[in-house]
Formats: structure tokens, sequence, C-alpha cells
């Protein structure tokens, strides 16, 4: 992929020498440009949740309104549990 020497090294793993929840996210986003969406997802199964997270974020930034905060907290959450639950998934193999 031409896009890989574009990407930012993750500091954590380079500091800590292990990867953090969040490792994956860029090759997974580069990914779903490509239009592989199955491919992004088993890459970081975070991708989806992630985005929509930002997006509704980026909403009640610039709209405060009241139900682009819940769907915010329901994204943030979701997000959480995606993160996780993909983290020990690749480490762990269950």
């Amino acid at each position: 992929m031409g896009l890989e020497k574009y990407m930012l090294p993750c500091l954590f793993k380079t500091l800590f020498g292990f990867e953090c929840l969040g490792c994956g996210f860029q090759r997974s986003l580069f990914l779903l440009f490509e239009g592989r969406f199955f491919d992004a997802f088993k890459m970081y199964p975070a991708i989806y949740t992630t985005l929509f997270f930002l997006f509704f974020g980026l909403l009640y930034f610039l709209k405060k309104s009241e139900n682009h905060k819940k769907l915010l907290w329901f994204f943030a959450i979701a997000n959480g549990f995606f993160m996780i639950g993909g983290y020990y998934y690749k480490h762990f193999n269950l």
C-alpha cells in the first residue's frame, strides 16, 4: 500500500514495546478509503464506532444539542467496548 509511508508511528508502542488500544486505526482508515470495509473492520474493530464518535463530537462542538450529547456518550461507550474487545481479541485470540 503506497500510503503506509505517510503513517505516524505509535508513540506508545515505541516507548513501551507493545500496542495501545488505538494501534491499527490508521491502517484501518486507509483500508476504508480503498473501499475494503470488512478488511478495515478486521484490522481495527472499533473503526466505525470511532468515526461515529468523532462525527458526533464534531456536531456537538459546532452545535450544542442535547441529542448530539446523548449520541456522543452512546458512541463513546460503544467505542470503548469495541476498542477493548478488539484489543483483547487481537492479543489473546479468543
